[in-house]
Formats: structure tokens, sequence, C-alpha cells
């Protein structure tokens, strides 16, 4: 007799991926300590630019080392003079300062503040209006745009969510299966889909029914949700941070080492070699930790709870129907970009370009795969890309980060006697636990990695030594339901409460800056990028 593998219709509910779109699930609502930053927010901000810009008198700013000064600042202080570079000075700290406060408070939305930061820079002229509206122009901001119309081609095909669940079909037999599947599929979509909460979009219906499948449920939790959710969380962020196309704030920290170096662009195939190893290997450690110590999961919760469960998953599938001739067409153009990406340095056509090209097939009428009016571009987080690329060129202009570096260092006796591995070890300390305080990655980019490029330069150390370790942490925001987008949207699933993710969250921020620090030792110092014997 044939077995039947039928759903029981009490349990429809719960195995229908419609149950878990985005606007169905429940809203996180702002705590009182939340609420209080949105309102005071705005006011400490405006008090902080009026006291920096008017009302301080910071001596270490009045102290301007020439011989620190870029090619584009020392050009920007011999047109200026000193008072008038200092006052510039002045106003960067100043914007920069009110910036960070409503970009963390978030009193205004992330992008209005992107437009403070823009038009003020031009009115207190610390940059001009080309410089300062050119940053929407820049080629990573496009790089970032095309990104988003080719992971549209994928979503719109639904290659992406074919990919996804045959995965998971074919490889998902047992738990171990199923978490391995989900590894492959995040690393995968973390390749050109540089949003990670469109990585989260696609993939939280799958371990949803999953979960539901393997008997977890909000009302029920079981070490297998908890597991199930916070293992694509980890992976989510550590997959991105493998790519430079894997998220925004890769590009953005990429754009500001290159410039530092004096590049155009910094290279695909440079940052995938540097990042790649650690990423899989933190993300394996990431599934020990998780589902062999913290979350240890009883032999019974490894088993599927809901008979024929699996093929609610299949009749997914199956409505997706046979790969038509478009998603034979978007696997391709995916195929020959990544090969391009992952050979510019052989080729020596940018990472931007290529994206041109594959965005030009994909929307070609006739020929293509999207229409424009299909392609989900994201055009608030693009706004605030812009103005913190233009919070860059700001800090490039007048040398504030190198200033400020300065400044600290010669005011706690810090000399260039300093040993490699303090600065390593400091800053990457500092990078990875700041991911507890802020939700912005874009933003910790904009802080540390300009921070790292100073010391290196005022310790004569190569720039990729400090800058591309830090660098490497971006993306490590999963601790607390706050830390990003994708960590407060997974958060809303219920398969697991505040302790749970900190256990977790926090253990994996310890274990990976201990990673980096043998990473730095190790494989980085084997490319060339720390110096030798620099540890032990």
């Amino acid at each position: 007799m044939q077995q039947d593998h039928s759903v029981p219709e009490h349990l429809s509910d719960v195995l229908d991926m419609n149950n878990y779109r985005i606007e169905k699930l429940p809203k996180v609502h702002k705590s009182g300590f939340e609420r209080w930053m949105a309102i005071l927010g705005a006011p400490i901000a405006i008090a902080a630019f009026i006291t920096i810009y008017y009302l301080s008198d910071f001596q270490f700013l009045d102290f301007i080392n020439h011989s620190m000064l870029k090619k584009e600042a020392l050009e920007r202080y011999e047109q200026l003079g000193d008072a008038k570079f200092l006052r510039i000075n002045y106003a960067m700290l100043a914007i920069f300062a009110a910036a960070i406060i409503l970009w963390i408070t978030e009193s205004i939305p992330n992008y209005l503040t992107s437009f403070f930061v823009i038009i003020a820079m031009v009115l207190t002229g610390v940059t001009t209006e080309k410089t300062a509206y050119a940053q929407l122009g820049h080629p990573v901001m496009w790089l970032n745009i095309l990104s988003f119309v080719l992971a549209s081609m994928l979503v719109h095909t639904q290659v992406a969510k074919r990919f996804a669940l045959w995965f998971v079909i074919t490889f998902g037999k047992n738990a171990r299966g199923i978490f391995f599947s989900f590894i492959v599929i995040n690393i995968v979509l973390s390749i050109f889909i540089s949003a990670t909460t469109a990585k989260a979009t696609i993939l939280l219906p799958i371990f949803m029914v999953v979960a539901a499948i393997f008997g977890a449920s909000p009302e029920n939790r079981n070490n297998f949700g908890r597991n199930i959710v916070l293992q694509n969380l980890f992976q989510i962020n550590i997959g991105a941070s493998g790519f430079i196309t894997g998220s925004g704030a890769n590009l953005l920290a990429g754009s500001m080492i290159a410039g530092a170096m004096g590049w155009s662009i910094f290279s695909f195939q440079e940052w995938f070699i540097a990042a790649f190893p650690l990423a899989i290997c933190l993300i394996i450690i990431g599934w020990f930790v998780g589902t062999k110590i913290i979350f240890p999961m009883k032999p019974k919760e490894q088993l599927p709870q809901i008979e024929g469960g699996i093929e609610r998953l299949k009749q997914e599938y199956a409505k997706l129907g046979k790969i038509n001739f478009a998603e034979y067409k978007a696997i391709a153009i995916f195929v020959v970009v990544l090969a391009l990406w992952a050979t510019d340095k052989q080729h020596g056509i940018s990472q931007t370009a290529v994206a041109f090209m594959g965005a030009f097939v994909a929307l070609l009428p006739g020929i293509g795969i999207v229409k424009w009016n299909d392609v989900d571009i994201p055009w608030h987080l693009l706004m605030f890309s812009a103005g913190a690329y233009t919070l860059g060129a700001g800090l490039e202009a007048t040398n504030l980060a190198s200033t400020i570096v300065d400044a600290l260092f010669s005011h706690f006796g810090i000399t260039s006697a300093t040993p490699f591995w303090m600065l390593y070890t400091g800053l990457t300390f500092s990078m990875i636990f700041s991911a507890l305080f802020f939700e912005s990655k874009t933003m910790r980019a904009l802080i540390f990695v300009p921070i790292a490029i100073g010391i290196a330069q005022k310790f004569n150390l190569p720039i990729l030594s400090l800058a591309l370790p830090v660098a490497l942490l971006i993306e490590h925001v999963y601790a607390l339901p706050f830390n990003s987008k994708p960590a407060a949207l997974l958060y809303t699933t219920g398969h697991y409460s505040w302790s749970d993710t900190f256990k977790f969250g926090f253990t994996m921020l310890v274990i990976s800056w201990i990673a980096m620090i043998i990473y730095g030792e190790t494989y980085l110092r084997l490319l060339g990028y720390t110096p030798n014997g620099v540890f032990f």
C-alpha cells in the first residue's frame, strides 16, 4: 500500500510559506529606552554640532602635521591656508559627530541624515558641491545599484528560491544535512545579493517551514528551532564577509582602503582570497558551537515531527514547474559575471564594469530577463550609502582621522616603539565588539576603517596590515536583535529569546576575535598582509 504523505489539515498553516511573508510577521516595537533615544537624538545632535563647530577649542586640531597630509588634503591646505583649513576640520568633526548621533538614535531616517551630511559639508566648505554630490556617481555606488539589478534577476525568475528549495530537499535528509544545506545556500546568495536583509527575506519562509517540520514553533520552542534561525542569521552575515559584494558596508570599506592605497577599486579576487577562508571556518565553528554546545539537540529534535512535512517543500518546489529559458539565462548571466569578478586581476575589467555588462544583458528588451519596473532597488539605502561616501570624502579632504589618531597617540604616549600586535589586537577588538552597540555596519566601517588606515600611516605600516583585518570584521552583527536589520527581522520569528541570541552571539564574537588574531599570524602573514613574527 502506498504511504500517505499528505499533511494533516490542522498543520497546513504552519507549513504554508505565505504565512511567513515579511508583512505577516509581528512588528518589533521600540523599547522605552529606544523611544527616548529617538526623541533626544536630534536635540543632542544639534547641540553637539553647535558646541564643536562654534564653541569648542580643540588644541589637537590646531597643529597641522603637514607630513601626515595626503595629496588631496595637502592640496586643500595649500589652497585655503592655515585658518580656513583649521575651520573646515572643526566643521568636519561637528558634522561627523552629529551624523553618528543621528544614525545611532534613528531620530530621523538614515537617508535624511545622509542628506544633512551632504548639504552641511557643502555649506561649511568641507568639500565642494561637485565632490559632495558626485559621491552618488562613485563606481562603488554604481556597483551597489547594479548588484540590486542582478539580484532582482535571480529573485524575479525564482532561480534563488528554486536553488534554495532544491538544495534543502536534495541534501536535507536529516538535521545535519539541513544545516549544511543552508550553509551552502547562504554562501552562494552572498556573492550577488549585497543586502543581507534581502537574503533573510528570501530564506526566512523556507527555514520557518523546516523548523515547523521538526516540531519547532514560537509557542513550542526547541533547540532545532533556535539553531535553524540563529545559524541562518550568523551565516547570512558571515557569508557576506567572504565577498566584497556581500554588503554595501564591505564595498564602502574596500573603497576607503583602495583610496588610501591609490587604487581605483578594491579587487573582488583579493578580497575573496583574504576573506573567504576565514568566513568558511567561522561558519563551521558557529554550526558546531550552536548545535553541539550552546543549544545541543536531543535525538528526537533531530527527526521530522510532522509526517510528510517535507512534502510541503516538495510541493512548493513543484509549483515552480520545470526550469524555463529565462531561468537558464539568469543562471548563465550569474555564472559569467561571477567568473569575470573572480578573475578581475587577470583581465583588468573592474567589478562595476562587469556588473554593467551583466545588468545590460539582463534588462535588454527581447533578450533580457527583467524589466526596469521588476527591479527592486532600495533607494533609501543607496541615499544612506551616498551620505556615508560623502562623509568618507570629507575625512579624506581634511585628514581628520589621521589628525585625531596622531593626537590621541601623542596624549597617551604611544610611540613608534609600540609593537604591531598591540595595534592589531586593539583595533580588531574595538571593531568586533563595537557590534554590540552599533546598528549600522556602514557606520562601523566609516568609523573604524579610517582609524585603522590612520594608525597604519602614523606607524609607517602597510595600510592593509591593519585596515583589511578590521574590514573583515564588519559583518559581525548578530549578537542582539538591534545589531542589524536581519537580526531584528529574524527575532520576530519568536524562535528564540534575547538571552538565546546573546549567548550564541557573544560566544561567536569572542571566538571570531581570537580567530582573527590567529588568522593574522598565519594566513594573512602568508599572503604578505601582516609583518612576519609580530605575535609569537
